[in-house]
Order: C-alpha cells, then sequence, then structure tokens
C-alpha cells in the first residue's frame, strides 16, 4: 500500500480569492515504512505574499525569487505523476485538496480526487479524540511526538510530524496483523509456497481456571440484571451454538 503524507503551504487561506501554492511536500510510505522517494518543493505564486503569511511560513516572495522558486506550472505535472495512485494522508484536507484543485484547474489537469485516495487525520483525530484539541500541535503533544525542531510551519518539517502522528493513532489496528506477517514471513516452510501464510501455532489459546469462569458467568448474570433481558454476550454465544448445529 502506497501512502503519501502531504502538506502545503500558501499566501493566504482562500484559494477562490487569488491566494496560491508557494509549497509542497510529500513524503511517501510503502506498507507503513517510509521510502525516502519524498517531493518537496518551493513554487512562485506569481503575486505577492502577506505578511500574515509570512509570520507562519517564513517564506518571503524574495526567498523564493532567490532560489529561482519555477511556477506551478512548471511543476504541476511532476506533482501529479506523484500523488497518482496513492492514499494521500492530509490533516485538515479539504485545505490544501482545494489549493491543489485550483492550481490543477488554472492549467485544464484534472483534481486530486480523480487520481488519488485521501484520508484527513482532522477528521480521525476528532472521531477519535472528541471534544478536545486537534491540530498538529495538539496531537504531537497527546501521542509524545517530538516537534521541537517546528519553529514555523513548513511543509515538509509538517509532513515529517504527521507522518509520525498517523503511524501513533493507527498502531493498533495493524499491529496484530503485522506480528502474524512477521512470523509468517520468518517461515521456513510456507504452505503453497505463500510468503504470507500464517502459522497458527503462534496464537497459543489460553484455557481459562473454573475460578475464572465462575466470576466470567457472575458479571453476565449482573449485566443481564441491568438490561432486563439476556446481555449482548449471551446472544452472541446462542447465536454462534445454533449456527454450529
Amino acid at each position: 500500500m502506497r501512502q503519501i503524507i502531504l502538506d502545503t503551504e500558501t499566501t493566504g487561506l482562500s484559494a477562490n480569492n487569488g491566494d496560491r501554492l508557494i509549497e509542497f511536500a510529500g513524503v511517501e510510505m510503502i506498507d507503513r515504512r517510509l521510502t525516502g522517494n519524498n517531493l518537496h518543493l518551493y513554487v512562485n505564486p506569481e503575486r505577492d505574499i502577506p505578511d500574515e503569511a509570512v509570520a507562519v511560513h517564513g517564506i518571503t516572495l524574495d526567498k523564493l525569487k532567490a532560489m529561482n522558486a519555477p511556477v506551478f506550472a512548471e511543476v504541476a505535472q511532476q506533482i501529479a505523476d506523484y500523488i497518482r495512485g496513492a492514499e494521500l494522508i492530509i490533516h485538515n484536507a479539504t485545505f490544501d485538496v482545494a489549493f491543489l484543485n485550483m492550481e490543477f484547474n488554472r492549467l485544464g489537469m484534472p483534481e486530486v480526487e480523480s487520481i488519488s485516495d485521501i484520508t484527513d487525520t482532522l477528521k480521525m483525530a476528532r472521531d477519535r479524540y472528541p471534544g478536545q484539541k486537534n491540530s498538529l500541535d495538539a496531537l504531537c503533544t497527546r501521542l509524545e511526538v517530538d516537534r521541537s525542531k517546528r519553529v514555523l510551519h513548513g511543509a515538509l518539517i509538517d509532513c515529517e510530524l504527521l507522518g509520525e502522528v498517523y503511524l501513533a493513532m493507527t498502531r493498533s489496528q495493524f499491529s496484530l496483523v503485522d506480528e502474524l506477517m512477521d512470523t509468517a514471513n520468518n517461515s521456513n516452510n510456507p504452505a503453497d509456497g505463500s510468503q504470507y501464510q500464517i502459522k497458527h501455532s503462534a496464537l497459543p489459546i489460553v484455557t481459562p481456571s473454573s475460578e475464572e469462569l465462575e466470576e466470567h458467568e457472575a458479571y453476565l448474570q449482573a449485566l443481564d440484571k441491568i438490561v432486563g433481558a439476556p446481555c449482548v454476550w449471551r446472544q452472541w454465544q446462542q447465536d454462534t451454538e445454533d449456527k454450529s448445529v
């Protein structure tokens, strides 16, 4: 699975009112591992950059001119080719995608959604941590991601931080699968020649003691009393038994 952690910096907040993209960064992951195949570009916006925007990211028009930054039309195809077919991991994706689509539309190119899938980590964070701050800084603090090098906003450093945040937020979804895959890949005798054959012996079955079974039954009885009917576990257990008959 190819994923790209993506971020942009711009001249302002409105893609529909004349603001332009000035920095693009993408950090590639394949199978949740960084590949080093990153893309980082500065772009001449062909307009001024307001002081309030410079205060956020530190990028001035003079700096862009000094580094001979290309206009977007010169790098548009490079960006499109880089993100094509990948899942884009973006914090507040609505903002970055709006700017990329605006720039692509100016050139008559396909929009981002038509060439890539999009995952918004801001939405993920709001679902996981409702009622809490879910900015990139807040998530770094919550998930213990070191952001000491982030003095100003910058597309590349933000991608690197977001990559760590994304992996931390999704680690529980993949840890068991990764463990099983590692066990299978290390096997010297995979069945049917498959490198992904899972060794079931790696999953020991622990039989509960009589005391544990009694405690479990007492807990279920308490749940039955609270809901005034058989609890969900008993319903599931009965359905399982019915199917096995």
